[in-house]
């Protein structure tokens, strides 16, 4: 009971947030990390948005964009790693949810599956798919662009 209650405070916080930015037109920054294992990518479905997405979430003033993203990773999923092992992969800038949105996307390699937990309030749901099955998926627009290059430069 108390979950589904915080899911709907998030989708309420989240409409309101698009309503501001819809009349601002802000320019927001953010840390993503694709987390790989054995070719398969982590997505993360979060209760306030229709999109998949990577566990990631918004820099903090003079926060560092790789401490950012392994924040949002153990945040999000319970997966807790050194920043200095994430790779950057991706720096981008599309207009999303009425905003200008610029991304930096980190990459992990892990070895063995890692544990993943959610907390069934901001993040409903994770799961490893693979890259095309993600593209065929509605993915954030980040995402997107980073996949189609991933799988371009590996088929050439």
């Amino acid at each position: 009971m108390i979950n589904a209650l915080i899911r709907a405070v998030y989708r309420l916080a989240h409409w309101g947030l698009r309503l501001l930015w819809f009349i601002r037109r802000p320019e927001t920054t953010g840390a993503l990390v694709a987390v790989w294992y054995q070719g398969r990518v982590l997505l993360v479905k979060n209760s306030y948005r229709p999109q998949l997405t990577f566990p990631g979430g918004y820099i903090r003033p003079r926060e560092d964009r790789r401490t950012a993203a392994a924040r949002e990773l153990r945040e999000e999923v319970g997966i807790n790693v050194q920043p200095k092992r994430l790779v950057h992969a991706y720096h981008g800038t599309h207009v999303f949810e009425h905003r200008q949105d610029t991304l930096d996307i980190y990459e992990l390699e892990m070895a063995a599956e890692p544990k993943v937990q959610v907390d069934n309030r901001e993040v409903v749901r994770a799961e490893f798919l693979m890259p095309a099955e993600a593209l065929s998926m509605q993915i954030v627009p980040h995402l997107d662009e980073y996949l189609s290059e991933r799988i371009a430069r590996a088929t050439n």
